[in-house]
């Protein structure tokens, strides 16, 4: 095999050099392939913490552990020390921080931060690298960064580029004859250049020109080439009527056997859950569509943890599932009625039926790897706490004839190695936009009270 050549090359004087920190190959052992042709440094600081992390039993964990074999397998193919080439055409390296360097006064110990800094000044100081620039998860990294004169960026890979305009719904002024049309016969077929830019599923309100009041709610059928009318749910669904029409716009894409990927957003208390279990309970135990209603959601406490919790795996799950219990006892014969069911029910809550039937299971979504759940109705809540390898390890699990429904608030995030535009929720949201298979909509007006729509607005 030929030499490869050295990051100390002159002939690379005008490659860029990223420097890679440790929390970055844990969010993604891919990155090292995201670069294209520039050079990348791993210093050796960033081996040793990957190695703490290795025999953790979780996605952290397994991530570590996959970076150590890709690393183990690029050693394989030459140096480490002097540089591997990688399938983008950039070198690959792991550096030491030189001994003799120390960073100005401020900085206290040498960290393993400050050693990462101390390798990324090292490199700067040396010209034959041309531009080194630390790419960093941790927002205090590139401060510190940026105190020593360094360029840092945050890991942009990690971020999608999210549509916010993207609600699920637009509104659009037609003439009164073609809202007339929509009610009449059900659907409406419009010649509008707007629609070559409709995506599958998309509610669009027609409001007739001139009438503001008079409007069709309508829904775009691609695969029919027409806006059909949104459907009015007089009845409701377990008890559950829609308050306004975005939440009939949920029940639209939530009670359509044909979609196979709902994704509701939104801020709290706009009956994204509520809405999601009611017609899970319909299609499990009314509809018989599917076998089994699941519940899952991540586990993330708010604020201080209170540590272990006594009891078998139930007692230990209640708390982290009560908010999906609660809105289970307000289905099944309301919180206000609670007490009663219990004492009927020896004890047991209303939804314990179910439970015993197997038509309901509830459980946090560590068990999820692994299993395989067909005719399903698979119902996420907190999605926006997910990473995107974890929702596409949620979505695999999907077997032939399940629904599966993400709920959440991109911003409102608990896990500290996510953001508005790096959650699970808002990287399937943006994905699947344009899927035949797949449906989305914001609901933005807050019906749980009053006073919780005043402070989600407010505070």
């Amino acid at each position: 095999m030929p030499p490869v050549a050295s990051l100390e090359d002159p002939a690379n004087a005008d490659r860029r050099t990223f420097v890679l920190d440790t929390n970055v190959l844990l969010y993604d052992p891919g990155a090292i392939n995201v670069f294209k042709d520039n050079d990348l440094v791993i210093p050796i600081t960033v081996i040793e913490e990957i190695d703490r992390f290795k025999k953790d039993l979780n996605d952290t964990g397994r991530n570590a552990r996959q970076i150590s074999r890709l690393l183990d397998k690029l050693r394989r193919e030459g140096s480490l020390s002097q540089g591997v080439l990688l399938p983008g055409g950039g070198l690959l390296r792991v550096n030491m921080a030189p001994a003799d360097m120390t960073l100005p006064p401020g900085f206290g110990e040498r960290s393993n931060d400050n050693l990462i800094l101390l390798t990324c000044l090292a490199l700067a100081q040396d010209k034959s690298h041309g531009a080194v620039i630390l790419v960093t998860r941790d927002t205090n990294m590139r401060l510190k960064a940026d105190a020593l004169s360094l360029l840092a960026e945050d890991y942009e890979h990690a971020h999608i580029s999210f549509d916010e305009s993207y609600s699920g719904a637009v509104e659009w002024e037609v003439p009164e004859s073609v809202v007339d049309r929509a009610y009449r016969d059900g659907a409406v077929e419009l010649d509008d250049e707007r629609l070559n830019m409709a995506l599958p599923h998309q509610f669009v309100s027609l409001r007739a020109a001139g009438q503001p009041r008079k409007t069709a709610l309508t829904r775009w059928i691609q695969s029919e080439g027409r806006l059909r009318m949104v459907g009015r749910h007089k009845d409701g669904v377990w008890g559950i009527f829609a308050r306004n029409k975005e939440q009939l716009f949920a029940l639209e894409l939530l009670l359509d056997d044909d979609i196979k990927l709902v994704t509701l957003d939104g801020i709290a208390g706009t009956g994204k859950t509520l809405l999601a279990l009611a017609c899970g309970l319909r299609k499990v135990a009314d509809d018989q569509t599917f076998r089994r209603l699941v519940v899952s959601r991540p586990i993330f406490p708010l604020g201080r943890d209170i540590g272990f919790l006594p009891g078998d795996i139930g007692e230990k799950l209640n708390p982290w599932m009560k908010p999906i219990f609660d809105n289970l006892d307000l289905l099944m014969g309301g919180q206000r009625d609670e007490a009663e069911q219990r004492r009927r029910n020896g004890g047991q809550p209303s939804y314990q039926t179910l439970i015993d039937q197997r038509m309901l299971e509830v459980e946090p979504l560590t068990y999820i790897r692994g299993r395989s759940l067909p005719a399903q109705y698979l119902l996420v809540d907190e999605a926006q706490n997910l990473t995107p390898h974890e929702v596409k390890t949620v979505i695999t699990r999907a077997g032939e004839g399940t629904k599966i429904v993400l709920t959440g608030d991109p911003y409102q995030i608990d896990n500290p190695y996510v953001d508005a535009t790096s959650n699970g929720l808002t990287y399937v949201i943006e994905r699947f936009k344009a899927e035949s298979i797949a449906g989305h909509i914001t609901l933005r007006k807050g019906e749980r009270s009053e006073l919780a729509e005043l402070a989600a607005g407010l505070l």
